[in-house]
């Protein structure tokens, strides 16, 4: 009479759960050594990103100051009651980045997208082109910053080309436009570089076709190019706003927010109350204000672009 021996894993024998151990422990050594790699960069965003924000939201709610004395005490909303009613330069502030924003944003996005069909044709030296229109993202803001303003002086070069004589920095009704025109010449190379890597991606059978069918260059423009670039348009159109919404560095090397508070924005105006008066408490509520209006029509911007 023969028997049977049940199947199961009591019948498994050492030689066969040996290579299941020695996967297992493969895998647990690459999870520790991706954690080991990941370390460095969850450590330096939890310091230098994930913990000021923490702490942002925390100190706007109170009265801490840098160098005080005393214990920073809960004050509520009073920081950003104090924002909304007793700050002027809050106000004026937000006004300038508010037209700063109404007029790069189209304008920068706009001439980079001629200066990309320009330099999208397949001529002798438009690399060269390509590469001067580029020159000004990467050179430093600091140095541009620094030569616009030596250029917008009474005795610079631009009074002298067109025969002006308008001290272009210390007027309050032309230091914001000056700023603008100075803004938009040193980031439009980078949205031209952008656009030119969406035209790129447009099928060229698609303009041959259109041709075919009687097509001027309007309507391909118009019918081919346009909605081959849609994608693009989108992420240019959202990185030009909130990197105008950002503005800090022309401010602080040309005009220092003035004169009269003509050029000085939100940005700087926080940077101002936190570090330069030590008012740490205001210039955290600032933060979360900012923060608030950068969302707000970053996502009103993606609800209108958004594709049916």
């Amino acid at each position: 009479m023969s028997t049977t021996t049940p199947a199961g894993p009591s019948t498994r024998t050492p030689a066969q759960t040996r290579p299941r151990r020695k996967g297992s422990s493969i895998h647990a050594s690459e999870r520790r050594a991706g954690y080991l790699f990941l370390a460095p960069a969850v450590i330096l965003l939890s310091v230098f990103l994930i913990l000021p924000v923490l702490m942002s939201f925390t100190l706007g709610f109170t009265n801490a100051r840098l160098g005080s004395a005393f214990t920073p005490e809960f004050v509520g909303l009073a920081q950003f009651a104090r924002a909304l009613t007793a700050d002027p330069t809050f106000w004026a502030g937000l006004r300038n980045i508010a037209v700063f924003v109404l007029v790069v944003v189209p304008v920068q996005g706009g001439l980079g997208l001629v200066l990309a069909m320009l330099v999208n044709q397949k001529l002798r030296g438009v690399t060269a082109f390509r590469v001067m229109f580029f020159m000004p993202v990467v050179t430093s803001m600091v140095v541009v910053s620094m030569l616009w303003r030596f250029m917008y002086q009474q005795d610079g070069l631009v009074n002298a080309v067109f025969g002006f004589n308008v001290d272009w920095l210390n007027n309050p009704s032309t230091a914001l436009p000056a700023v603008i025109v100075m803004s938009i010449w040193q980031g439009v190379g980078f949205h031209m570089i952008l656009w030119l890597s969406g035209l790129q991606t447009i099928n060229h059978d698609l303009y041959e076709a259109s041709a075919l069918d009687g097509a001027n260059r309007w309507q391909q423009f118009l019918n081919v190019t346009l909605p081959g670039l849609r994608p693009t348009f989108v992420f240019i159109f959202i990185t030009i706003t909130i990197s105008a919404f950002s503005l800090f560095t022309q401010i602080d090397v040309m005009t220092s927010g003035g004169p009269a508070n003509a050029t000085t924005t939100l940005v700087y105006h926080i940077i101002q109350m936190g570090s330069g008066r030590g008012d740490v408490g205001y210039g955290s509520a600032l933060s979360l204000i900012f923060f608030i209006i950068v969302l707000a029509v970053t996502l009103l911007q993606r609800a209108l672009t958004k594709e049916d």
